[in-house]
């Protein structure tokens, strides 16, 4: 149950690099608000600056969540309204503004949105890979071991998968995945978005390695993987099926309650070959 006299928490998007992309709404929210959480006041400031506005500030942000979050909601549940904001983007999305919304709704505390930009989504729409079904991923964890470990879990994965990278780490994430994903998976390599120097690379894993080996990357990226594409899936099922001998592959199916027929269309679907071959195979060695 929502409490009658709390105020509200406003999620307030703000501009990715363009400044002149902010919304109407998250204008006038600023303005009207009681206080406005920022994940940096420095860099917030410029925001309210460029648009006049004179709303008072308070950081919140990863150092000071554990103390300040609780703050913030006593605020709230005394009526007050708070706008929260992160330095670009969506708050909520790898920044700790998830947790202040975790704090609202088990104080009871309305929570709403004014949604706009988030380099996440605009990275992957700019790719030119697949948009159909994508995996958010954030940013990888700064340890080399626990990164290939979550890597290691995204081998098979067959969505577009999409990483926040920093620049100092852009070359050890790349080589990592060159290594597990294979040097011609395709990606694209995004940054400074919506700016001046806006920038998409499209060229295989293999070769965005290369190519910041040699011009070391500057400002954060978003990295953009293919997924494992349904027909190196199907290749790679189709060569292990051709390990185990016709008559073993029928046997798989025979046990598990397949009829012949059957079996023998399911066994040639899996090697990708005809069922008439796999019948002249199968009796041959019977």
């Amino acid at each position: 149950m929502i409490q009658d006299m709390a105020g509200t928490l406003y999620l307030c998007a703000t501009p990715i690099g363009n400044l002149e992309d902010i919304t109407l709404r998250t204008l006038k929210l600023l303005e009207s608000v009681d206080v406005i959480a920022a994940e940096d006041t420095r860099n917030t400031l410029k925001l309210l600056n460029r648009f006049e506005i004179k709303t008072p500030m308070t950081s919140y942000h990863e150092h000071n969540k554990v103390g300040k979050g609780p703050f913030l909601i006593e605020r709230l549940l005394a009526g007050e309204s708070i706008a929260l904001v992160t330095d670009a983007g969506m708050p909520g999305i790898s920044d700790p503004g998830a947790d202040l919304v975790r704090l609202c709704y088990e104080a009871e505390v309305p929570v709403t949105v004014a949604p706009g930009a988030s380099a996440a989504v605009v990275a992957l729409v700019l790719s030119g890979l697949n948009t159909r079904r994508f995996v958010f991923e954030g940013f990888l964890p700064a340890d080399k071991k626990e990164r290939r470990m979550v890597l290691q879990t995204l081998e098979r994965e067959h969505r577009t998968m999409i990483f926040y990278e920093a620049p100092h780490r852009l070359l050890d994430t790349l080589e990592e995945l060159e290594g597990l994903f294979g040097a011609e998976r395709e990606s694209a390599a995004v940054r400074e978005l919506t700016k001046k120097f806006e920038e998409v690379r499209r060229d295989s894993v293999g070769n965005q390695r290369k190519y910041f080996t040699e011009n070391p990357p500057k400002g954060e990226f978003v990295l953009v993987i293919a997924g494992l594409s349904l027909e190196v899936q199907k290749k790679e099922a189709q060569a292990s099926w051709a390990e185990i001998s016709v008559g073993e592959h029928m046997q798989k199916y025979l046990q598990q309650g397949f009829n012949e027929k059957d079996a023998m269309k399911q066994v040639a679907k899996d090697r990708g070959v005809s069922k008439r071959d796999i019948y002249k195979d199968y009796k041959m060695n019977e």
